[in-house]
């Protein structure tokens, strides 16, 4: 179709050698999506599905460099964040997105592997939760990294749900928490944050709405996360609802994981091409 305006998303992440998922399985998401995709990589990682090898980030000047340029020429409609591995790219990412007065902004606080280790320093998460949790409409914590945030314990929907909205009242933005890990079930829950009066104080508590999706039985489910946020910010950029967007975007991996792709000796990817 020609003279048709696609909206752009852009990605700032890490990129994943594998192509798993970071930048590949976000630039992958977004094309599936028929948008525009757009990146800024934070840090180059070997990585394939049985692991991580090296990383190493990017300079701060170079991520800057790279967000410039994008919201200079083809403003995206859309911002996905992920790997954001030091304290000093977490500033400057929040700085060039405050300067670009970003929209429809969904960070996935890479925080925690599947295996329970730290994926990010003290430092880094400090600046993730106080530079760039306040520029994002949405944040996509599983269930590890919103006990990370919160050190709260979740072991049940009634705490998944107290989790997503005291994450609501406290960074003020939108919180999705991800039941993918609990053995049995994969439901999500969405905290919207309630109105604030003159004083900036909420009004009432958070809504909270529920994602029933059905579990996938499958051990091919690296980069469920960056795929799953990259939807969402997606749907964001076409102008659906949040709520909305994130049924999308649950229905999307859904089908990613259902597609039963089966690649590498370890965790393989999803195959995020389903549709076509």
């Amino acid at each position: 179709m020609q003279n048709a305006h696609v909206p752009a998303v852009l990605t700032i992440a890490g990129s994943d050698s594998s192509g798993g998922a970071g930048i590949q399985a976000d630039i992958k998401t977004i094309t599936a999506h028929r948008l525009y995709a757009e990146s800024a990589i934070t840090a180059l990682t070997a990585q394939n599905t049985c692991g991580v090898t090296m990383v190493e980030d990017a300079s701060p000047a170079m991520v800057a460099a790279q967000i410039d340029a994008c919201f200079d020429d083809i403003r995206p409609a859309a911002v996905k964040i992920g790997m954001v591995s030091s304290a000093s790219i977490a500033e400057t990412i929040a700085d060039r997105l405050t300067y670009w007065n970003a929209d429809n902004v969904v960070v996935d606080p890479v925080m925690v592997a599947t295996s329970g280790a730290r994926l990010i320093a003290e430092d880094a998460q400090q600046a993730l939760t106080e530079r760039l949790f306040p520029l994002a409409t949405l944040i996509t914590p599983n269930i590890p990294e919103a006990e990370a945030l919160l050190d709260y314990e979740i072991d049940s929907e009634r705490t998944q749900q107290n989790a997503s909205m005291l994450l609501a009242k406290r960074f003020r933005c939108a919180a999705l928490v991800k039941g993918g890990h609990f053995l049995n079930e994969a439901n999500d829950v969405l905290a919207e944050p309630a109105p604030v009066d003159e004083n900036g104080e909420s009004v009432d508590d958070p809504l909270t709405t529920w994602f029933h999706h059905k579990r996938i039985d499958t051990d091919n489910s690296h980069g469920t996360g960056c795929t799953l946020s990259s939807a969402i910010a997606c749907a964001l950029a076409e102008g659906m609802t949040l709520a909305d967007a994130v049924n999308a975007g649950k229905a999307y991996l859904t089908g990613a994981l259902a597609a039963g792709l089966d690649l590498g000796r370890g965790s393989g990817p999803v195959w995020h091409m389903w549709q076509y």
